[in-house]
C-alpha cells in the first residue's frame, strides 16, 4: 500500500499545490494456441507536485518517496511555476476548486491468486477452445490486470485516497475460409481484480461459444454495400461513438484548440432522443467501469450532462478550464502515471437510454445493416470519424440476415446523431475502454443501441 496521509507535507506548499503518490500495478499474460507468450508484472510508482502561479502550471515528480526527496519535488514544481510566470504576464485568477474528501479502496476481498493460478485458469479457457472449436486455425488469450493506487493532498484542503482495479481477458479465435483468415475478439471481465471477475472458467464458457458461432456465420458471410445506410449501432458502436467522436470534441482543452464543439455550446447537435452524459462513478445506481470520486486536481468528481435532449449543454474540463469557459467543474482532470501532469479526459461516457426494444427497431428497417463490434477507431476535433467494423448483420425486411464481413464506417459524428431515430431502453457497459491521449488510461464507454444513417465503406 502507498503512502495514503500526505499532510504532513503541507508545510512546503507557498502557492497552489497538488501532491500525488501513485502506484500503477500491472499483470499481463499472454498465451497463443497454448503457449505461453508473455508473461510480465510490474509496478511503477513515486510522487509529483503541480504549482499553479499567476497562470502558468510547474510539474515536478520522482519515483523515490523518502522526506526529503517529496520536498524537493514540491519546490522543483513551485519554481518551475514561479520561473514561468515571471517570463509572461497573464491575468491573475484563483482557480475554482469543490473541496472533497474521500477514500475508496475496491482491493478484492477474496483470496489472491498468483500468477501461476491465473495462467492455470487461462489454459482451461484454451483447452476448452482448443476442444470444442476445432476449426480454429489461430487461438490467442490474454489476461491484463491493472491497479491504480492514488493518494492527494491539495493545497486547498481536498484529499483522496483510491484504489481502482480493472481486470479484463481478451480472447482472440481466427478461423480459414476459402483461403481467407476470419478473426473475432471479444473481451470479458472489467471493473474490479482477477478474484473479482474470473472464479470459475466455466462461467466463460457460454460466452465463447457465442463469440465462435458470430465467428462462423462471419467467414460465411457476405460484404456490406458501400453508402448510407439506415443502421442500428449497438451499444459498443454506440460507446465508441459517444467517446471518440463526441466527447473529445467536447473536452475543454480540446475545444480551446479549436474543436467544432466550440461553435455549437446552446446549440441542437443531435436528434432530440440523444442525452450523453460522463458519467463520474454511478449510473443508475451501480458502479461504472472506471469509477472516479475525485480527480487528480482534489475536485469532486459529478456527472457532466454533455448533450442533453439533443443541445450541446457544456463542457468537460479541469480547474484551469473551468475558469477559462466561466464553467462549473466537472471534475476531469486524469493522469495516468504519477509522473504525468492530469488533462481533461473522460470518464465513463454513453448515450442514455431511450424507450425502444431493439427487436423493435430491427424490424423497422426493410434494408440495412446491425453494426456490432468495432475494432478501433479514431476521429478529429471535426468530430469525423472512421471506424472498423468487425461483427455485423444485414437487415432485410426486418429481420436480421447473413453476416457481414469486416468493413468501416464514417462520418461526422454531430450529423450522425441527428438522424437517430430510435434508441433502445437497455445500457450495455464495454469493459475494456482505453483512452490514447497523450497518456493511455482506463475509460468506461457504453450506452443503448440506436438507430441511425450511417456510411459504410463496404468491402
Amino acid at each position: 500500500m502507498i503512502l495514503k496521509d500526505l499532510k504532513q507535507y503541507s508545510k512546503y506548499f507557498t502557492e497552489y499545490t497538488e501532491l500525488r503518490v501513485q502506484e500503477n500495478r500491472n499483470i499481463r499474460i499472454t498465451m497463443v494456441n497454448g503457449d505461453i507468450m508473455s508473461n510480465s508484472r510490474t509496478a511503477v510508482g513515486g510522487i509529483s507536485a503541480r504549482v499553479y502561479k499567476d497562470g502558468f502550471w510547474g510539474f515536478a515528480s520522482n519515483p523515490e518517496l523518502d522526506e526529503e526527496t517529496i520536498k524537493q519535488v514540491i519546490e522543483s514544481a513551485t519554481k518551475n511555476a514561479i520561473f514561468l510566470s515571471s517570463k509572461e504576464k497573464r491575468k491573475k485568477t484563483e482557480l475554482p476548486n469543490r473541496i472533497a474528501n474521500s477514500e475508496n479502496d475496491f482491493t478484492t476481498t477474496k483470496p489472491k491468486k498468483s500468477q501461476k493460478e491465473m495462467i492455470e485458469f487461462m489454459q482451461k479457457i484454451d483447452e476448452y477452445i482448443k476442444e470444442k472449436f476445432t476449426k480454429l486455425t489461430s487461438r490467442t488469450v490474454v489476461v491484463a490486470c491493472l491497479d491504480m493506487e492514488k493518494s492527494l493532498l491539495t493545497s486547498d484542503g481536498s484529499t483522496s485516497y483510491s484504489m481502482i482495479p480493472r481486470t479484463i481477458s481478451y480472447v482472440t479465435m481466427t478461423v480459414e475460409k476459402d483461403g481467407q483468415p476470419y478473426e473475432l475478439y471479444e473481451v470479458y471481465g472489467g471493473f474490479g481484480q482477477f478474484e473479482d471477475n474470473f472464479e470459475d472458467p466455466k462461467e466463460l464458457f457460454p460466452k465463447l461459444d457465442e463469440q465462435y458461432e458470430h465467428l462462423i456465420k462471419k467467414s460465411e458471410g457476405v460484404y456490406a454495400e458501400t453508402g448510407v445506410h439506415d443502421c442500428i449501432l449497438d451499444a459498443d458502436l454506440a460507446g465508441i461513438l459517444a467517446h471518440e467522436a463526441i466527447g473529445h470534441t467536447t473536452e475543454a482543452d480540446i475545444v480551446k484548440g479549436g474543436s467544432v464543439a466550440g461553435d455549437f455550446l446552446n446549440q441542437k447537435v443531435a436528434s432530440e432522443m440523444v442525452t450523453l452524459v460522463d458519467f463520474a462513478n454511478h449510473y443508475d445506481g451501480k458502479l461504472c467501469p472506471v469509477p472516479l470520486f475525485i480527480d487528480d486536481e482534489g475536485t469532486k468528481g459529478e456527472d457532466a450532462v454533455i448533450i442533453e435532449n439533443g443541445v450541446l449543454k457544456k463542457y468537460m474540463n479541469n480547474k484551469e478550464y473551468a475558469d477559462h469557459f466561466n464553467m462549473e467543474l466537472t471534475g476531469n482532470a486524469r493522469a495516468y502515471g504519477f509522473y504525468d501532469e492530469p488533462l481533461v479526459r473522460m470518464r465513463n461516457t454513453a448515450i442514455l437510454p431511450g424507450k425502444s426494444k431493439l427487436e423493435d427497431m430491427i424490424a423497422s428497417i426493410e434494408n440495412g445493416y446491425y453494426l456490432m463490434k468495432s475494432s478501433n477507431g479514431q476521429a478529429d476535433s471535426t468530430s469525423e470519424f472512421m471506424f472498423g467494423i468487425v461483427q455485423g448483420y444485414e437487415i432485410k425486411n426486418g429481420k436480421l440476415g447473413k453476416a457481414i464481413k469486416d468493413t468501416t464506417i464514417n462520418g461526422v459524428a454531430f450529423d450522425v446523431l441527428k438522424t437517430v431515430t430510435m434508441v433502445s431502453d437497455d445500457m450495455v457497459w464495454g469493459c475494456g475502454g482505453m483512452c490514447g491521449k497523450k497518456q493511455l488510461i482506463p475509460v468506461g464507454m457504453g450506452g443503448p443501441a440506436v438507430k441511425c444513417k450511417i456510411n459504410i465503406g463496404g468491402k
